[in-house]
């Protein structure tokens, strides 16, 4: 029992709100049999969810606009002139991660709308959100890899249009506990995890963002520093792609620090849960921008 929290039955854990932009903060689970923390009980305030429905919704819809007019602009510059896109910034590699940035932001119009006034499509529609939305991290995570280590998509060949299979595959495969362990809470709120932190499911779909939203970087950037020719994909423009792994990274490193935190592997406290709710929010934040920022960067570098 941690000093100053109130443990009660019945209430919604706040982890489940704080970084997801799926649920609704004022829902309680009356019907749960799990003990959660009561963090607006006294002494314990939280102004994080007050703050995240008041943000959250315009924040996505202007993401979601500004990944529209990116990702649009993107493709259309691919169409026009593709003889112009060449190896490390191949047409193939943009294409694809055009459509994963399409894919993401599709999403955004129906989370804000879940935000503003609950989530009412049931359980099946929020986990195949959860599904695209995962499916769609892993798949850039994947393609962005792939395009720094090698020249398989310098020519769309059958050699690399089994890979882009397989890659996507691959992604959608890795991305499927993420459907099992979310669900809707009370009704109105679609939550990523609804299921206890130590469960199976749960840990393997940890185990899997942190491998590719955080180990995969930090092992992508050693290699370039140790291997010549990776240093000299950079210096042709490959690690603009890679600004998708430095928007996801902080929130990789903050999904390990909420499980330290939740499993009580950290002693948590009033203070901790109250900075901890904000940086992580704000880290989920910065990953979303990959959307719109992403296809604006590739542009950019085919520009100059």
């Amino acid at each position: 029992q941690t000093p100053g929290v109130l443990e009660t039955q019945g209430s919604l854990d706040l982890a489940e709100i704080m970084h997801d932009f799926y649920d609704d903060s004022d829902s309680n689970d009356t019907d749960s049999n799990d003990t959660f923390v009561d963090y607006d009980a006294a002494p314990c305030h939280n102004p994080f969810c007050p703050l995240f429905q008041r943000v959250a919704p315009p924040f996505l819809a202007a993401t979601c606009a500004a990944a529209a007019l990116a990702t649009g602009a993107l493709l259309v510059a691919l169409a026009k002139r593709p003889q112009a896109w060449r190896w490390p910034q191949s047409r193939a590699l943009v294409a694809q991660l055009a459509l994963g940035t399409a894919l993401f932001a599709a999403l955004l119009p129906a989370l804000a709308a879940g935000i503003g006034r609950g989530w009412h499509l049931g359980t099946g529609p929020c986990r195949l959100t959860h599904l695209l939305w995962h499916w769609s991290l892993f798949a850039q995570a994947l393609l962005v890899a792939s395009g720094s280590c090698g020249t398989a998509w310098a020519r769309w060949d059958p050699r690399s249009r089994r890979l882009a299979v397989a890659l996507w595959a691959v992604a959608l495969l890795l991305a499927t506990p993420a459907a099992l362990v979310s669900g809707v809470v009370s009704g109105t709120s679609c939550v990523r995890r609804s299921v206890d932190i130590l469960a199976p499911a749960h840990l393997l779909h940890l185990t899997l963002c942190l491998c590719l939203l955080l180990l995969l970087p930090a092992g992508l950037l050693l290699a370039a520093l140790a291997v010549p020719r990776l240093r000299a994909s950079w210096a042709a423009g490959a690690g603009l792609s890679w600004l998708f792994l430095g928007l996801w990274a902080p929130y990789g490193a903050g999904l390990a620090g909420e499980f330290l935190l939740q499993a009580r592997l950290l002693e948590p406290t009033c203070g901790t849960f109250e900075r901890f709710d904000l940086a992580l929010g704000l880290s989920e934040g910065l990953g979303v921008l990959h959307c719109g920022l992403g296809p604006l960067a590739l542009l950019l570098a085919w520009r100059c």
